[in-house]
């Protein structure tokens, strides 16, 4: 059983999720089971459970999702006088089964004021942004709809290419899966950063992503662009061999293709050339270690393949905008301490509070 944090602060947060007909099931069902996992296994003897989820909808009674499967609700209204912590809008596969029932859009709107958080899924941000909540704020959606939700609300600063977004007390994540980042983060925020991570662990999730993450993948991306599978190992291949050589005559060989031949060719299937597809996939490494790690600047130059901290600094802002060192400093986990206080040893390896605190059931 995962051990109790020590800080955990004790008293009952209600967790309240909207729900309305055609909304997508893992939108609600990814972060409900976070907060579920936190709920069972941080509760320690000395307090009380953190958290109560609740899912509701406007009339109550079983609502229908998108998949085919009703889930059952509360009525909205049962909940008028009651204290709600964070109230969260799940989204759906249609923009405009969001937004449909105005009465659940103006209860959210009323509602959000007493709210400590308000949070939505994938497309659930049209919902806020229709219930007027996120006027001249920044937020996300899955990068399929930012644009309509910028030409529908102009008045929302739309950030397409991050996990999730928060903005005062608005949190609004990315598509669908993106749902449990975003409730790891909120349990972070309540709960600290080891109770977030032995979270992860119990869902297996690979890694805990930090809001500034990208939507995008520079190895999805790749194979979106063919339905071949040579490449996609080799692009796999690519990103666990990143400080090998993997220049077009070793790819090649991998491929085996002549060099001439494989260049031609992954440029035909791609989009890109073949270095331009290993800089993608090397700075997508690069910022992932950034995120969600301590190791050194120069490290991560070394671990991703980069001869040089400098190299891998002109391909960050040649891309990014960004130096590595601020891309760290914006997007990191906030547990992860400053350049100045790693260098003064006051920071913990990641690996070391996993296993430390995430233990396994007895």
């Amino acid at each position: 059983m995962l051990p109790s944090p020590t800080n955990v602060r004790s008293r009952l947060r209600r967790i309240v999720f909207v729900a309305y007909e055609g909304m997508v099931l893992l939108d609600l069902a990814g972060p409900l089971e976070a907060f579920n996992i936190a709920a069972k296994f941080v509760a320690g003897k000395e307090g009380p459970v953190p958290y109560e989820c609740t899912v509701v909808s406007a009339r109550g009674g079983p609502v229908l999702t998108s998949a085919g499967v009703s889930v059952d609700t509360e009525p909205a209204k049962a909940l008028d006088k009651a204290p709600i912590d964070t109230l969260i809008v799940p989204g759906a596969t249609l923009v405009d089964d969001v937004t449909r029932d105005q009465a659940v859009v103006q209860w959210v709107r009323r509602k959000a004021a007493d709210c400590r958080r308000v949070c939505s899924v994938c497309s659930g941000t049209f919902l806020l942004a229709e219930a007027r909540l996120l006027d001249g704020l920044r937020a996300t959606t899955h990068w399929l709809q930012c644009g309509l939700l910028s030409k529908r609300y102009p008045s929302v600063a739309v950030e397409p290419d991050a996990i999730f977004v928060r903005d005062g007390s608005m949190w609004t994540s990315a598509g669908v899966a993106t749902g449990i980042d975003l409730g790891l983060a909120l349990i972070e925020e309540d709960l600290g950063h080891k109770a977030a991570v032995a979270v992860a662990r119990v869902l297996v999730v690979y890694l805990k992503r930090s809001g500034g993450q990208s939507q995008y993948s520079a190895i999805l991306a790749g194979q979106a662009e063919s339905d071949d599978d040579d490449f996609a190992r080799l692009e796999l291949w690519i990103g666990e061999h990143l400080t090998e050589d993997l220049g077009v005559e070793a790819l090649a060989e991998k491929a085996h293709m002549s060099p001439r031949h494989f260049a031609r060719v992954y440029v035909a299937r791609r989009g890109l050339t073949p270095a331009k597809a290993v800089e993608a996939i090397r700075l997508d490494a690069a910022r992932r270690l950034l995120e969600s790690s301590q190791t050194r600047i120069k490290t991560v130059a070394r671990q991703c393949g980069y001869r040089t901290e400098e190299r891998m600094r002109v391909t960050f802002i040649r891309n990014l905008g960004i130096s590595p060192r601020d891309f760290r400093e914006r997007f990191a986990s906030a547990r992860f301490a400053s350049e100045g206080d790693r260098r003064r040893g006051r920071g913990t390896k990641i690996s070391h509070d996993l296993n430390v605190f995430a233990g396994t059931r007895r």
